[in-house]
């Protein structure tokens, strides 16, 4: 059996580099992972699931030999350089997900595999470069989160001892003691009928309860949440930088790429001019004695 040539192989590397840069193809993708929600959601309905599980079954099986074929088609993008694409964190999720749904559902992981087959509709995340900057941003403002939450504990239990000190005998459900009082505050927190166990606590003590309530709500709810979304903001403004960079180098390269390739056609045509130019002067001139 013959083996392909290097042409045929540069062949092959080209033409799935471009399959999996064109839109058509980022687009069969995203309609594949939105067949496969949309085929998860049906499975929960057990009547409409049996009535035609036949539809399913294909539709299922076209989901797969999609995601199949990206695979495919990357790893063969990258040449002879196949590892690379194991580089990349989000292709590493898509293909941990589709070798989990390669495998059978009747194995003992079962649970798992039902699992991964609904989880097929996160690579939505993968698919969606968009989608990547906001997951991205969330994971770089973990750290600086940490110091939120940290001074957001802070508050919430010097506000739990004070509202224990307060408010116990009045609303001993809500205040009685320290971890009701934490759970109360979790409650104003999200402004959940917040105005309710304000009005119990208030005709005990109204100058106290209202200093607490607001100045709890306006710490807690308006600073801490401006806090986090200012912080998730600016990871997204660094991560969307970074893109940017990136996009800038990839086509300052590809620029380079071309204008040599462009200086190499134009050496060609003049070696083929000087080419032609040599025949000819050798018929004209014709053999030596």
């Amino acid at each position: 059996m013959r083996r392909p040539s290097a042409a045929c192989i540069r062949i092959m590397i080209t033409l799935s580099q471009n399959i999996v840069r064109s839109r058509w193809f980022k687009g069969l993708v995203v309609g594949a992972i939105l067949l496969a929600g949309a085929i998860a959601g049906a499975e929960t309905d057990r009547a409409f699931a049996e009535a035609h599980a036949g539809w399913l079954r294909l539709a299922d099986a076209a989901v797969l030999a999609t995601f199949v074929a990206e695979i495919g088609l990357k790893l063969l993008a990258h040449g002879r350089k196949p590892w690379l694409y194991f580089t990349d964190a989000w292709n590493v999720f898509d293909f941990v997900i589709v070798a989990a749904c390669l495998m059978p559902l009747e194995s003992s992981l079962a649970g798992v595999l039902r699992l991964a087959r609904v989880l097929r509709v996160l690579r939505l995340v993968s698919a969606l470069p968009r989608l990547q900057l906001l997951i991205g941003a969330l994971f770089r403002s973990i750290g600086a989160m940490g110091y939120v939450c940290i001074l957001l504990a802070l508050v919430y239990y010097v506000y739990a001892v004070a509202g224990v000190e307060f408010f116990a005998t009045a609303a001993p459900q809500s205040f009685g003691s320290l971890s009701a009082a934490l759970l109360t505050l979790s409650q104003i927190m999200t402004l959940d009928n917040w105005s309710e166990l304000y009005a119990s606590v208030q005709l005990h003590k109204p100058i106290a309860a209202a200093v607490y309530f607001f100045s709890f709500i306006l710490i807690g709810t308006m600073i801490m949440l401006n806090l986090f979304i200012g912080i998730v903001m600016n990871s997204m403004t660094e991560v969307h930088a970074e893109l940017e960079q990136r996009e800038r180098v990839r086509s300052g390269s590809r620029d380079s790429r071309e204008d040599e390739l462009r200086a190499l056609a134009a050496e060609l045509r003049l070696l083929s001019v000087r080419m032609e130019a040599l025949r000819e002067r050798s018929l004209r001139d014709g053999p030596r004695a």
